[in-house]
C-alpha cells in the first residue's frame, strides 16, 4: 500500500507535468527555447526533483527534444514547430481519431443518433464561424475540440484515449501560434467534418475512418502552407 507521502509526490509530480505542458502547449515556453530546471523550478515555485520527473514525461510525449550535447550534458529545449514535425503529428492524431470514428459506427442504434446530433451541433457552429466576416480564434478552437473529442469520448476504449489524450495537445501548440492564417480555410474543415458525420450515421465503419484520417492529412497541408508562408519556430 502507498504511504501518504508518496501519494503527495505523485500529485506534485502529476500537477508540475500539467503545468509545465500547459506552459508549452500555450506558447509560454516558446519553441526552441532552452529548458534549464532550476529555471523551470524557480518558475513554478517547486523542487527540481517533479521538474526532472516532468522533463523526462515531457520528453518521452516529444514536447522537449535533445538538441546538443555540451561535454558530458545534454542541452534540452522545448520541440520546435516545423512542417515536418506537423505532418508526423497530424498523421498520427488522424490514425487515432480515425480509429475512434470507426468504432463510433458500432455504437447502439439508440446512442449513435444522439452522437450525430452533437456532431452536427458542434459543426453548424463552426459553419456559422466560417460564415462570419471575422471568426473568433478561440471559439473555432473549443468547438473544433469538442467535435473531436466527441468522437473520441463515444468511440474510444481507455488505452485509446490515454494515448490520443498524450499527443493530441500537441496539435493545440500549432493552432495558437498560427490560428490567424489556418481560420481563413474553415469552410474546408466544415465540409470535412460533414462527410465524417455522414459516414457515422450511416454506420459505415472504414468511410468514418477514412473521412476522419483525410480531415487530419488536409489540415496537415493546409498547416504546412500557413507554415511555408510564416516560417518554421523554433528550428534555429
Amino acid at each position: 500500500m502507498e504511504s501518504k507521502g508518496s501519494n503527495n509526490i505523485n500529485n506534485i509530480s502529476d500537477s508540475t507535468f500539467r503545468r509545465l505542458r500547459d506552459l508549452i502547449v500555450h506558447g509560454k515556453l516558446a519553441p526552441g527555447s532552452r529548458v534549464i530546471e532550476a529555471d523551470l523550478a524557480d518558475r513554478l515555485r517547486v523542487s527540481r526533483t517533479p521538474i526532472r520527473a516532468a522533463r523526462h514525461r515531457l520528453q518521452q510525449e516529444g514536447y522537449i527534444v535533445v538538441t546538443s550535447f555540451a561535454g558530458n550534458k545534454e542541452r534540452l529545449s522545448v520541440a520546435p514547430l516545423t512542417k515536418e514535425d506537423a505532418r508526423e503529428l497530424y498523421g498520427i492524431v488522424g490514425h487515432l481519431e480515425g480509429s475512434a470514428a470507426r468504432l463510433c459506427c458500432h455504437l447502439d442504434p439508440k446512442a449513435r443518433p444522439t452522437l450525430v446530433a452533437e456532431l452536427s451541433r458542434l459543426n453548424d457552429e463552426l459553419g456559422r464561424c466560417a460564415s462570419a466576416e471575422q471568426g473568433e480564434p478561440n471559439r473555432v478552437f473549443d468547438l473544433d475540440i469538442s467535435f473531436h473529442q466527441a468522437i473520441v469520448d463515444a468511440g474510444a476504449g481507455p488505452r485509446l484515449r490515454a494515448i490520443h489524450g498524450g499527443v493530441k495537445p500537441q496539435t493545440e501548440r500549432y493552432w495558437r501560434l498560427y490560428a490567424s492564417a489556418i481560420i481563413d480555410q474553415l469552410e474546408t474543415s466544415v465540409n470535412e467534418h460533414h462527410n465524417i458525420i455522414e459516414s457515422i450515421e450511416r454506420g459505415d465503419g472504414p468511410a468514418a475512418e477514412k473521412a476522419m484520417q483525410l480531415n487530419w492529412e488536409n489540415g496537415a497541408e493546409r498547416l504546412c502552407q500557413v507554415i511555408e508562408n510564416m516560417g518554421e519556430r523554433g528550428s534555429w
